[in-house]
């Protein structure tokens, strides 16, 4: 019997393949099990790649996303397969960055959520991209990030 907000996935529990781009991806969600109570959930993908669109050279990223939700949490296979559809995807830093995060806000409409995007080199030099939808929610504890300025990121 599924539990609370199972019945509508497509993905989790299923052969689900990787979306040949992020516009096919489908992000799916269930009923936060706590929406009375403010928590920070936090999701860590240290090898996020896409390609360059001009050159069609890989890039890679760690990214870290949090966000405070709101009714509705993430289901983790679809983040996971939504995220990994940017591997043949050709966009900057900036747009796979802020693209994550908008499908996220949109999806989700949580309470806070930020997305730090920290870049490797390309061309000898790093790109950081931040996208926050507004001030920390008061009274939360929110954990740095935890990925040092670049100086030979590993």
């Amino acid at each position: 019997m599924p539990k609370l907000g199972e019945e509508s996935l497509t993905q989790l529990g299923r052969d689900a393949k990787i979306p040949a781009s992020p516009a096919e991806a489908v992000v799916e969600s269930v009923p936060n099990p706590h929406p009375d109570t403010p928590y920070v959930v936090r999701f860590t993908c240290p090898e996020f790649t896409s390609i360059c669109p001009l050159t069609g050279q890989p890039d890679f990223a760690h990214l870290v996303i949090d966000y405070v939700p709101d009714a509705r949490i993430v289901e983790s296979k679809s983040l996971k397969l939504f995220l990994a559809s940017f591997r043949n995807h050709g966009a900057f830093h900036e747009d796979c960055t802020v693209a994550i995060a908008k499908r996220l806000q949109t999806v989700l409409e949580p309470v806070w959520l930020r997305i730090g995007g920290y870049w490797y080199p390309r061309g000898g030099m790093p790109i950081d991209v931040f996208y926050q939808s507004g001030p920390v929610p008061e009274g939360l504890w929110l954990a740095d990030q935890g990925v040092a300025p670049y100086r030979g990121r590993g």
